[in-house]
C-alpha cells in the first residue's frame, strides 16, 4: 500500500477544541483558539483565525485532555478568509500522541475492514480500533461489547467513545442530514436521537447505471452515512447501498437517496451525505 494512502486510511473526521501557540512573521507571540477539522496518527487539519505560514512551527494544545505537541506548518487547505483559515499540521514528535487515541497499524484491507473509534469501560482508554462483523453487530445492537485491553490486561468491556474526545461534528457537517429530516435544525436533530458516530464501515453503492463501488463510512446515523468517493454523484440522486458489506454474507440492498456533497479540499475526493429511503433490513442471523 503506498505511504500516501496509509496516511489517508486512518484519518478521522472528529471536531477537538485546541490553543495554538507560536511565534508570528514579526516575532510577536501569539494565542489563538482553533479546532480539528480532521486528524490522523501523524498531524490534522486545522482550523483558526490567526494566519500561519508554511513551514512555520506551532504548539498545540489539547484543550480535553491537556497534552501538548509541537507540529509543523505543512500549509492552507483552504483559503484566508474573514472566518479564518484551514491548515494541514504535521507532528515532530511522533512519540506524543496528543489526540490520546490509538490508531491501528496501517492494514492492507483499509477499505473492507471495518473500524471504529471506541473506548475501554474501564481503564478509558480511546482507540480507533480494527473490528469483526460481529462486533460490529454487538455494537449496533447492544451498544457494548468486549474485547481485550492491552492496559488493563484482560477482557473488559468497550463502547463507542466520540463524546469523550470531540465537541462537535466538522463544520459544515452538522446540516449534513438536515435535509434528511425535514429541514431540522441540529438541535432539534439530536433531540430525536440521529447522533453521528464515528464508525468506519465497508460499504457498497450502486447507481441506476449499474456502476458499484466498495468503499466505507466516514461516520453513520440512524438515517444514514458518511462517505468519501472519487466518483461523481448528482445531488438526489437514488443509489442501493449495502451497509454494512460484507462480500462472505447475502445482503439486501436498501434504496437510498445522495442529500449532501462538498468537495474535500486537497485531494480527489467528495464527502456525500446519504439518507436511507427505506429502513435497511436486518443483516442474516441479526435479530
Amino acid at each position: 500500500m503506498p505511504e500516501m494512502e496509509r496516511r489517508r486510511s486512518d484519518r478521522l473526521l472528529l471536531t477537538i477544541p485546541l490553543r495554538v501557540e507560536g511565534t508570528d512573521v514579526g516575532g510577536r507571540e501569539f494565542e489563538s483558539e482553533a479546532r480539528t477539522v480532521v486528524i490522523n496518527r501523524h498531524g490534522a487539519r486545522v482550523q483558526l483565525k490567526h494566519p500561519l505560514k508554511a513551514g512555520q512551527v506551532v504548539r498545540l494544545v489539547n484543550l480535553v485532555n491537556q497534552r501538548v505537541s509541537e507540529f509543523r506548518v505543512v500549509g492552507p487547505t483552504e483559503p484566508y478568509s474573514e472566518r479564518g483559515g484551514e491548515y494541514a499540521v504535521a507532528t515532530l514528535s511522533p512519540d506524543i500522541n496528543i489526540w490520546g487515541i490509538q490508531f491501528p497499524p496501517p492494514s492492507e484491507r483499509e477499505v473492507t475492514t471495518p473500524k471504529a473509534l471506541v473506548e475501554c469501560r474501564m481503564c478509558h482508554t480511546v482507540a480507533l480500533r480494527h473490528l469483526s462483523m460481529v462486533e460490529v453487530e454487538v455494537l449496533e445492537s447492544a451498544g457494548i461489547f468486549s474485547r481485550m485491553c492491552e492496559k488493563c490486561g484482560q477482557p473488559t468491556p468497550w463502547g463507542q467513545a466520540e463524546q469523550q474526545v470531540a465537541m462537535e461534528g466538522p463544520p459544515g457537517e452538522e446540516d449534513l442530514f438536515r435535509e434528511a429530516r425535514g429541514g431540522l435544525t441540529a438541535a432539534e436533530a439530536n433531540r430525536r436521537q440521529h447522533r453521528r458516530v464515528s464508525l468506519q464501515l465497508p460499504i457498497l453503492v450502486r447507481d441506476y447505471y449499474g456502476g458499484a463501488e466498495i468503499t466505507k463510512t466516514e461516520n453513520i446515523s440512524k438515517g444514514g452515512f458518511c462517505f468519501a468517493s472519487e466518483k461523481t454523484y448528482q445531488l438526489g440522486e437514488a443509489v442501493m447501498v449495502i451497509c454494512p458489506y460484507d462480500p462472505a454474507a447475502q445482503s439486501i440492498e436498501v434504496r437510498s437517496k445522495i442529500i449532501r456533497k462538498r468537495q474535500m479540499e486537497g485531494v480527489n475526493k467528495k464527502m456525500y451525505g446519504v439518507r436511507y429511503e427505506a429502513r435497511p433490513a436486518p443483516s442474516p442471523g441479526r435479530k
